[in-house]
């Protein structure tokens, strides 16, 4: 996916990354704000600030990257570095991803076995969960107004949700029938619909 493929390019008037060096400083900047989770700070980063993806591109490469294997947000940074700069573009903003907090993670590492023992440490971390699961229910939520443009509807679009939470929440099936299964009908049912 390069830049002049019509179907994923911005339009040029667009605000887009500078140069493969612009989307390593910003993907090194997302990523180490990402603790508890990057999901929420990357749309806030990518679609409010920076405005490189607009909210309903956000939500389809978010979907994309979702069912591919690995990280999702490594694989969201892939596709924006590839969309802009190709493959110079998909290593910069891998990189950024992963250079900086490897050595962050490493320290905290050498710290946590340090102190893990320490009940207020295990506490503290306890409650970070509690964030964590904030952040991704505080982006989930912002994404809900771009499901009404969606070809299957507004309240199908819901149903979907619903099933999947209850899938994974309350049945506790692996997500990865979960994709195969629900995804897989919503995939086909919106292909038969916008299908000429």
């Amino acid at each position: 996916m390069h830049p002049s493929a019509p179907a994923a390019a911005s339009p040029p008037d667009h605000p887009q990354p500078a140069s493969p060096r612009d989307l390593f400083v910003s993907f090194t900047w997302l990523a180490l704000q990402g603790f508890g989770g990057v999901l929420a700070i990357v749309q806030r980063e990518m679609v409010e600030k920076k405005k490189w993806l607009t909210p309903d591109q956000f939500l389809e490469d978010w979907a994309v990257a979702q069912v591919m294997p690995g990280p999702n947000v490594i694989n969201l940074a892939l596709m924006i570095g590839d969309r802009y700069f190709g493959l110079r573009g998909a290593v910069a903003a891998v990189a950024g991803m992963l250079t900086v907090p490897l050595f962050v993670i490493l320290a905290l590492a050498v710290l946590y076995a340090h102190y893990a023992a320490n009940p207020q440490v295990a506490a503290a971390l306890r409650g970070m969960g509690a964030v964590s699961g904030g952040l991704i229910a505080a982006t989930g939520i912002k994404l809900i107004p771009q499901l009404r443009k969606h070809p299957l509807g507004f309240a199908t679009c819901l149903a979907f949700v619903a099933l999947v939470f209850a899938a994974i929440a309350l049945l506790k099936i692996p997500l990865g029938w979960v994709l195969l299964a629900v995804g897989g009908v919503a995939c086909v049912w919106t292909w038969k619909k916008i299908a000429p």
